[in-house]
């Protein structure tokens, strides 16, 4: 006759679908783990393992022991029974952080690095306009959007020069990106308020407009297509350019996320290595959430946009 313990133990098995022994052995580990997204060095003991997995939970300490009583049963099993949440009023998608920070790192890197490289106006090259902040281009946004987004952050006269150059791309961005306006300086904290109140929420409604259910996806899968809209744009049409992006709707409406991740890593044929290769690394990066997405997560790795 099984313990308590072990019924909610199997409970737990069964859910994960692996062998219900009511013993949290290698292989239910090696489930959560997955789920968890938690890197394993070869060889690690099954104690070590218990104890990653508890971290990875948010127990701390001398609380983090390896052993899976019910405090640390309780936690997976509110961790399974995650479902992700409704999404709020004003918001249009639930994104995780992973996602956000694959946005971040892709435009800037880090704060040091907006420090040392991006808090001037810079020009990216290929159809790129002039971008500021964290790969705020203004070659694709309105000079009402820029408005919108900027006003009251910035010193009138910044304002005026910046908006002179709404609009254009490639050799004309190239060509007005002029010294005086190379001097102007974006700060980090200026950076981030637009990236996260402005940008996120208009790209968000961008991304479920292009991709119609995206929000019926895991955080994971939405972030991941949110950070393709905000480097790529939300257009679909019949062009070779956009072929990806138009198959990935229908995908989306069936969320498979094995197509969405394949034809985010076919995009990758757009752009030379030797030229672009941020972008093969972000398109696989992009790919890699998606085809791993789950709907496990607790709340605080996900973020409403």
């Amino acid at each position: 006759m099984p313990t308590p313990l072990q019924i909610r133990i199997e409970a737990v098995q069964k859910r994960l679908k692996v062998n219900p022994t009511g013993i949290f052995n290698s292989e239910t580990c090696a489930e959560i783990e997955k789920l968890k997204k938690i890197v394993v060095p070869n060889g690690s003991l099954i104690h070590e393992r218990k104890k990653s997995i508890q971290k990875s939970l948010g127990f701390t300490g001398k609380d983090v022991d390896g052993i899976f009583g019910p405090a640390t049963l309780t936690r997976i099993e509110d961790f399974l029974d995650k479902q992700l949440p409704e999404i709020p009023n004003g918001a249009s998608m639930i994104v995780s952080k992973r996602a956000l920070d694959i946005i971040i790192n892709s435009e800037i890197s880090s704060k040091a690095s907006y420090l040392a490289k991006y808090k001037f106006p810079i020009w990216p090259e290929l159809e790129s306009g002039i971008t500021i902040g964290i790969g705020y281009d203004l070659g694709y946004v309105t000079s009402t959007q820029f408005q919108k987004d900027w006003s009251g952050l910035l010193s009138t006269s910044t304002f005026n020069s910046l908006n002179a150059v709404v609009g254009k791309k490639g050799d004309a961005a190239k060509n007005a990106l002029t010294t005086a306006l190379k001097k102007i300086e974006i700060s980090w904290e200026v950076a981030l308020e637009v990236f996260y109140t402005k940008s996120m929420p208009k790209y968000a409604v961008d991304t479920k407009k292009a991709f119609p259910g995206v929000e019926k996806l895991p955080a994971d899968a939405q972030g991941a297509l949110l950070s393709l809209v905000y480097n790529r744009g939300a257009l679909i049409d019949n062009s070779d350019r956009r072929k990806e992006m138009k198959n990935i709707v229908g995908h989306v409406a069936s969320g498979n996320l094995a197509k969405i991740a394949a034809e985010i890593r076919s995009m990758k044929r757009l752009w030379d290595i030797k030229k672009a290769k941020g972008l093969h690394i972000r398109r696989d990066a992009e790919a890699n959430l998606v085809a791993n997405a789950t709907f496990f997560m607790q709340t605080n790795e996900y973020i409403f946009v």
